[in-house]
């Protein structure tokens, strides 16, 4: 318990910075608001009254003393695109891009840590140089080339999978009554198998898309660590004890190159979500992806702060639960740190 208030009080400073480099980043957006809600029409003295209504004819200090108390009580403030608060915009649209970056890492894991054993345990050979040639390709790419890739080759030339419309084709299914906010988890919930198929149908793509970018680190992480792993004493020991290969390598090996792994796919995981917003804007997925570039090309500040705050948060809770993890698989880091 002690170390886990340790790590949490360690968040805050971090925090704290987030806050005051999302404030200045988001006033550096090119453009002006006020001349955006103005209108092409507007003159000179209404676009200063937009700006005075909109409070950015403060100086940056006040402007940020304001924000600061807003963000005390909760407030993210208003989206000038959507009407909406931005906190409430940001609740409705998380769970999709969660749940795309969640399938998106699950396709990663499942494809990279076999090929990672599978090349340590063959170093050097064409299976290990296959394997990461293999993961490097797949990384070399941009993740919105990747999935305009998907749509033409599997949507449009070979049609064998649904139009990207979006997490639904709500012309021929109604999304599942709202719990979590993921179509998945929801439509189990609610027993709506059709739903859950044609949701996962829609997965597909685009997790298999964004799940390529995260493919090399991880194996390069488990063949590094499974390579240090079956280098150790303790695997030549158990190897002269005549234990079967396969308990060696699972049992032993692959145990003790899980903090490694696990370490990096909370890194991974936040890579994913932050860089889901292209693929959000291939497949027409309603994430908060597709929320920030429209608050960007609008220069909508507090969507854009709400949108970065709220992903810079989800960045340092969930390293602090990596760190909480690490130390379950290995209490030694507990007392190293």
């Amino acid at each position: 318990m002690h170390f886990f208030w340790k790590r949490l009080l360690g968040t805050i400073p971090s925090l704290i910075g987030v806050v005051l480099v999302t404030f200045l980043l988001s006033h550096a957006l090119p453009g002006d608001p006020a001349a955006y809600f103005a209108g092409p029409a507007a003159n000179a003295t209404s676009i200063a009254e937009v700006r005075a209504k909109l409070g950015l004819d403060r100086s940056l200090p006040v402007q940020f003393l304001h924000y600061a108390d807003d963000l005390r009580q909760g407030n993210l403030g208003n989206s000038l695109t959507t009407g909406q608060p931005v906190l409430s915009d940001l609740i409705e649209r998380l769970p999709a891009s969660i749940e795309l970056t969640f399938f998106a890492l699950a396709f990663a894991v499942v494809a990279a840590l076999p090929l990672g054993v599978w090349a340590a345990t063959r170093p050097d050979s064409i299976v290990d140089h296959s394997c990461r040639a293999l993961v490097s390709i797949g990384a070399a790419f941009p993740t919105f080339f990747i999935g305009l890739l998907f749509v033409y080759l599997f949507y449009f030339l070979f049609d064998i999978a649904p139009q990207p419309l979006g997490r639904l084709n709500e012309i021929l299914y109604t999304a599942p009554p709202r719990i979590t906010g993921a179509y998945t988890i929801d439509s189990i919930l609610a027993g709506e198998w059709g739903v859950l198929r044609a949701s996962l149908a829609q997965l597909i793509l685009p997790s298999v898309s964004l799940g390529m970018f995260a493919l090399a680190p991880i194996a390069r992480i488990t063949r590094a660590a499974m390579l240090q792993a079956l280098g150790s004493d303790f695997i030549r020991t158990a190897r002269a004890s005549g234990l079967p290969t396969r308990k060696i390598l699972i049992n032993y090996a692959f145990r003790n190159a899980l903090l490694p792994v696990t370490n990096v796919l909370g890194m991974v995981f936040s890579f994913l979500l932050g860089g889901s917003v292209l693929i959000e804007q291939v497949y027409g997925w309603q994430g908060v992806g597709a929320y920030a570039v429209t608050a960007v090309i609008s220069s909508d500040y507090a969507a854009v702060q709400g949108f970065v705050l709220t992903m810079a948060f989800l960045y340092v809770m969930l390293n602090l639960v990596i760190d909480l993890l690490a130390t379950a698989i290995d209490p030694r880091v507990r007392f190293e740190s």
